[in-house]
């Protein structure tokens, strides 16, 4: 509480300061918390937060309904399945109908298992795949086969992944 220049009491009122994105410190707190563990329940994400039960269910409806969170994510350990090799692939395609080709590429890569994400870019490479096989024969056999042997690939360069931190999980912008 404060003082006023006559004496009288004024009591604080706290604002609800949101920064970019609409996000205010709890918002950002909650993100945080989720970020290392999506499955808690929502009595220990109020608690991790230091909010009652109540706070955190409306807070987390509201980043859900705002798109803040888009959804929740299982994290696979490709290791188990037998893919313990992964690796970034920059693609190049060729000049010409650039549209059409970037589409069909986009569209056909994705829907192959080896391929964990694709990435569209701006710049020297179209595309950054990134993929995980069991080895470096499966690593050579997917560029080969799914790669350069498409006649709208230009070139191809491959980079094995020794290992990743992943600081969260971004959603899709399309």
């Amino acid at each position: 509480m404060d003082r006023s220049d006559d004496g009288a009491v004024v009591r604080a009122v706290s604002k609800d300061v949101r920064g970019p994105g609409g996000l205010d410190d709890l918002d950002r707190r909650i993100l945080e918390v989720l970020r290392d563990d999506a499955r808690m329940s929502n009595a220990e994400l109020a608690a991790a937060v230091g909010v009652a039960p109540s706070t955190a269910h409306v807070r987390l409806r509201s980043l859900r309904e705002r798109g803040v969170i888009s959804g929740f994510v299982t994290s696979v350990d490709q290791r188990r399945l037998g893919r313990g090799l992964q690796a970034l692939v920059h693609v190049g395609l060729r000049p010409g109908a650039r549209r059409a080709s970037i589409e069909d590429f986009a569209r056909e890569i994705r829907g192959l298992p080896q391929v964990l994400q694709v990435f569209f870019l701006g710049g020297v490479d179209d595309f950054i795949v990134h993929v995980a096989v069991s080895d470096s024969s499966a690593l050579r056999a997917f560029v080969v086969d799914h790669l350069s042997s498409k006649p709208t690939v230009a070139s191809t360069t491959t980079s094995i992944v020794f290992d990743y931190y992943r600081n969260g999980v971004a959603a899709s912008f399309g």
